[in-house]
């Protein structure tokens, strides 16, 4: 384990060797609209010769390269193309795009478009969010008994719920750490089945919506490591089996803001069947397509990123590409 004992360090490994694809495939899900968030923070800008700000798509199309030249396969990238969604209308106080910088959110389809230019499989999200794309997409690969072990490359909290066991797994690649189903309860006190239900109460500010007053995450993770779900707690404190801190004050605002605590707990449950996804053969990377080269000069003005993509389709063994 991890200096706080919720990931389990890795050392990142090939997905399949030539020819044996059949018995081991490894697929990567990244979260496109976390990544291009986290490198326009983290890099310089640049603003092309169209004056079209394009630094953080660089960096992630930089990064969706290294997974690549580290042996990965199988690799999808879920992003939301519009950022509102299906939630907005169910509550009011739920994210929207209002807040992010022009130079960010003009990068959301050129990401989108130089994704798609490179061979990766690209999940443009409209009605519902990378995060549903993300949990579908694992949902989709765990079905498929090739599959060795799903990543799904974030740290967001939100898809803990997605983890099953060790083949369906968290991957924060900043880190290069994996959490699995015993870190994840390690790391909230619930197992990945209730993290819907412990964010309905101790609420989600990244999302929008407060959770419930009182409910922090010892409270939530020691009533629901008992009961599991909202639904199988009981209204009375004096019939809980666990007693945390202000206990009947807790029970109290449970049982008048019950509903307010469904409502949250469907904002929090990630959709698992999103369609258009395709299948696992869909998501093999078989090397970039011709325009490219084209847009890593033109709009990225960044050659350099074609010419990896190049190498990288070059030294594949034998079967990994087309």
């Amino acid at each position: 384990m991890g200096a706080a004992g919720n990931w389990i360090q890795i050392r990142f490994t090939a997905s399949r060797q030539p020819g044996s694809y059949h018995r081991a495939v490894q697929v990567h899900l990244i979260d496109g609209t976390y990544e291009l968030f986290r490198h326009y923070f983290a890099l310089p800008e640049h603003v092309n010769g169209a004056g079209q700000e394009v630094g953080a798509t660089r960096g992630v199309v930089g990064s969706v390269l290294s997974l690549l030249e580290a042996g990965a396969t199988h690799v999808a990238v879920a992003t939301d193309h519009v950022v509102e969604s299906f939630r907005n209308e169910l509550y009011d106080g739920y994210k929207t795009g209002e807040g992010i910088e022009e130079a960010l959110h003009s990068q959301f389809g050129v990401l989108e478009q130089a994704l798609e230019a490179a061979g990766v499989r690209v999940w443009a999200m409209v009605e519902h969010e990378a995060d549903d794309g993300l949990a579908s997409g694992a949902a989709l690969a765990a079905a498929d008994e090739r599959v060795e072990r799903v990543l799904i490359c974030t740290p967001d909290k939100d898809l803990a719920q997605c983890v099953e066991g060790r083949r369906v797994v968290q991957l924060d690649r900043r880190k290069g750490e994996v959490r699995d189903a015993k870190g994840v309860e390690q790391k909230f006190g619930v197992p990945p089945a209730s993290i819907p239900d412990y964010l309905a109460l101790v609420g989600d500010s990244a999302d929008g919506f407060p959770g419930l007053p009182g409910w922090g995450a010892k409270s939530a993770a020691a009533v629901l490591a008992r009961y599991g779900h909202l639904d199988a707690i009981p209204e009375s404190a004096d019939d809980w089996d666990v007693k945390p801190r202000a206990a009947a004050k807790l029970a109290a605002t449970l049982a008048t803001r019950r509903d307010d605590a469904l409502l949250f707990r469907t904002l929090a449950t990630l959709v698992r069947d999103v369609g258009g996804l395709g299948d696992v053969d869909g998501l093999e990377w078989r090397g970039p397509t011709a325009a490219f080269e084209e847009l890593c000069r033109e709009t990225l003005e960044a050659p350099a990123l074609a010419a990896r993509a190049r190498e990288i389709a070059r030294t594949r063994p034998a079967g990994d590409s087309a």
